[in-house]
């Protein structure tokens, strides 16, 4: 990942990284269908060991600090990362699927909000206008059930703001902490909650489930380590947009490889999107006191 790191010029780091985290973490995403049968707390734990395991054993080979440097934030990336994972799933029982997913949409959001406040970061007006261009386009893809209940709505909005909580201590360790470093708070305090509820509820993985949760620790992985590398190569209302790509992701793999059809309204919201992802590229030669 170092070799690739250096072949891509500092004015692109961010993006190119984005896009990388957002074509593994659908890689995760599909993986984690096919485990749909698994309760959600065990694929969190699962996801957990993997992590941990893997960012264990290259902070040894490294010889970083485990501990860190910035150990309050890393404990805010470690805690908002779980609290953030676990309200999202906890979503997911409440209201459907697509539902839940479309609500998710606006950690970018709130990524930017915080990033306003707790890193000093600019945003111009126009930024907000494409936020608003490419959560439309995912409204679009995905849809909105205006039945859900308060209880369900408010617990999906909380899951992406604590998210963009979680991005905005990974900016603020930029200088001071590794990428692994930061990325093992997560399965540091993750696994034992989650293994907690592995006591109540917990059915053991058999034949090509071993695989898939591999897959889906492995993508997870390379995907927080690529979202780390993005959020602190350049400012959130730059990189943050990029996350859209996912939706377009998912429509895409849904025809591909569960035989998911695409709709008119799909397709308007993948055209959307990629409107709003253009606009987004043109705002990336804007002035360089923007974001900083």
């Amino acid at each position: 990942m170092n070799v690739i790191t250096k072949r891509i010029p500092e004015a692109q780091k961010g993006v190119v990284f984005m896009l990388l985290a957002v074509v593994f973490f659908s890689g995760m995403n599909a993986s984690v269908k096919m485990l749909g049968h698994l309760p959600a707390h065990e694929l969190i734990f699962w996801r957990s060991v993997i992590s941990f395991s893997i960012s264990y054993l290259i902070i040894k080979r490294l010889g970083l600090s485990l501990p860190g440097n910035n150990t309050r934030w890393l404990l805010v990336r470690g805690i908002a990362g779980t609290v953030a994972l676990f309200l999202f799933f906890l979503s997911l029982r409440m209201m459907p699927l697509a539902t839940a997913s479309t609500i998710q949409y606006l950690s970018p959001i709130f990524t930017v909000v915080f990033a306003t406040y707790f890193n000093q970061q600019k945003v111009k007006p126009s930024q907000w206008g494409l936020f608003a261009l490419a959560f439309l386009g995912v409204l679009c893809i995905k849809g909105f059930d205006d039945r859900i209940t308060t209880e369900a709505l408010v617990t999906g909005i909380a899951s992406a703001a604590v998210a963009g909580l979680a991005y905005n201590a990974i900016i603020k360790c930029k200088d001071s902490d590794h990428p692994v470093v930061i990325m093992i708070y997560f399965p540091v305090l993750s696994l034992p909650v989650m293994g907690m509820a592995c006591l109540w509820e917990f059915r053991m993985p058999v034949g090509t489930d071993w695989i898939f949760i591999g897959l889906m620790g492995l993508t997870a992985q390379v995907a927080q380590y690529c979202t780390t590398i993005a959020l602190q190569s350049d400012s959130a209302a730059r990189v943050a947009p990029w996350n859209y790509v996912g939706a377009v992701l998912a429509v895409i793999n849904g025809y591909v490889f569960f035989n998911e059809s695409i709709g008119a309204m799909a397709f308007l919201g993948m055209i959307i999107i990629v409107l709003a992802l253009i606009w987004s590229a043109r705002l990336r030669a804007a002035p360089k006191d923007v974001g900083k």
